[in-house]
């Protein structure tokens, strides 16, 4: 498929705030967005971890289990979304009885950090509805003390550059390994989010 101008444009502009984030953390080991600049729907995570880091590209791993079938009952490919997580970098912790790192929850200094990112990734994307997975996510988009639980499979409004965006918030799939009675929940929130992206 013949690239157009605005999908140049998207292009370059990506790559520009993609570099800016890894050159402002040269320390670090930036994951930075993936998958189609021109879709629909774009989902945030929290931060990568360390298969994501390993591989390079947000939600693989355990991570990508769950994921693959959140995209599955959508009905949607991984290749057809914008991925990317609210914090660019593995937030990582020392465990002081195996001497490793280990994940750990984002700051809201890091969340905050990294939001006129996030911000920008929706501004050249420009897509029909913000999924976000969590309560960083959440917490990256709308900056206020908003809960998962009280607002998950809700749709929501942000107005982000003069521009009003759909958001759909979900639990993160990763919840539901721990929270076993989420189940149910997730999936009725699922299928409330099909009814939207069906139209896209």
């Amino acid at each position: 498929m013949v690239k157009g101008k605005d999908d140049k444009v998207k292009e370059e502009r990506m790559k520009a705030l993609n570099r800016e984030i890894v050159e402002k953390y040269p320390g670090e080991k930036i994951i930075v967005g993936y998958g189609d600049l021109n879709s629909p729907i774009i989902l945030i995570g929290e931060a990568p971890g360390a298969k994501e880091i390993e591989i390079g590209e947000p939600f693989v791993g355990q991570a990508g289990k769950h994921f693959e079938e959140f995209l599955e009952v959508l009905n949607i490919k991984r290749e057809d979304v914008y991925i990317t997580n609210s914090v660019k970098y593995r937030p990582t912790k020392m465990n002081p009885k195996t001497k490793r790192l280990s994940n750990r929850t984002p700051t809201n200094k890091e969340i905050d950090i990294f939001r006129p990112y996030i911000h920008e990734e929706i501004k050249i994307v420009n897509p029909k509805i913000i999924i976000t997975l969590g309560n960083i996510s959440l917490k990256a988009i709308f900056n206020e003390n908003l809960r998962i639980g009280e607002v998950h499979g809700k749709l929501m409004d942000i107005e982000i550059g003069n521009v009003n965006y759909k958001v759909f918030p979900l639990y993160h799939p990763a919840a539901i390994i721990y929270r076993r009675e989420l189940k149910d929940v997730y999936m009725e929130d699922l299928k409330r989010l099909k009814k939207y992206t069906n139209f896209f």
